[in-house]
């Protein structure tokens, strides 16, 4: 491949006699040029095609990528996006501020990463999104927009909410049951103790969390049955109507009949 610069040669009275012709081997260059084009439409195809949402906006904050993924979870097809304040068009008004702030963090050199942010779709639905946000260069290195890549998470966080509520509302049911329960951990340390617990005994659930149930609150001839009981369920032999003494802080004996249940995490 050669690049040809042609001059027109002339006597000295100006007359045309020829044509000077310089040439330079640009095959190299050309080779590179063609693996660079490759190399950007092998991105482009990447960034559209991935099952991420993932855009991208200029310096100024107008959207330039727009892909499938995005697309298919806020609504607005690329085309409708392309050109558009991402800013002002896709982030509702009480988080503007804040990813702005981001994108021109991004926009001088700053990276964020796992950025939360509920995006709107064109059904007004909230999307929860995790975000990575980093500088777009050109090939000298210059910065000339922004990249994200994301991740919905709202199925996760309806899930974890979820899981919220419930827990929330078996610690009000284990507090206020007609009935003492207690919980311990894998060392006996007490990390559960009810209002009726606290009733029966005289002992207030401040002054039972974190000490040892069995040896602080169980008279010593009791202690080495109620550990292996407690030792049985720790392992997953649950026990039921196991009868033993438990002294209130008046010093007063209460006969309990005991219930024990492995607790287990998610």
């Amino acid at each position: 491949e050669m690049l040809l610069n042609a001059t027109t040669r002339r006597d000295l009275s100006g007359k045309v006699i020829g044509v000077m012709a310089v040439c330079l081997d640009i095959t190299d260059r050309k080779v590179a040029e063609e693996e660079k084009t490759r190399v950007a439409e092998s991105l482009q195809n990447f960034i559209y095609t991935v099952n991420a949402p993932m855009w991208g906006v200029d310096i100024a904050g107008i959207v330039n990528e727009w892909n499938q993924r995005a697309a298919a979870i806020t609504g607005f097809s690329r085309e409708e996006a392309l050109g558009q304040n991402l800013v002002e068009k896709f982030v509702t008004e009480e988080y503007r501020a804040s990813v702005r702030k981001v994108i021109d963090g991004a926009l001088n050199g700053q990276e964020a990463r796992n950025f939360e942010l509920p995006v709107f779709t064109r059904d007004l639905d909230q999307v929860d999104m995790i975000l990575n946000v980093t500088p777009r260069r050109d090939v000298d290195g210059k910065i000339v927009g922004v990249i994200g890549s994301g991740e919905d998470i709202t199925e996760t966080k309806m899930v974890m909410e979820e899981q919220t509520r419930v827990a929330q509302e078996l610690e009000a049911l284990i507090d206020c049951a007609n009935a003492v329960i207690f919980g311990i951990d894998a060392n006996g340390t007490v990390n559960e103790w009810n209002k009726k617990a606290a009733e029966i005994t005289g002992f207030s659930s401040h002054e039972v969390l974190g000490r040892n149930l069995v040896q602080d609150f169980i008279t010593e001839e009791h202690r080495a049955s109620l550990k292996r009981m407690f030792d049985g369920a720790l392992n997953g032999r649950e026990a039921a109507n196991f009868e033993f003494p438990l002294f209130t802080k008046e010093k007063k004996r209460v006969e309990m009949l005991l219930n024990a249940t492995t607790r287990r995490d998610l």
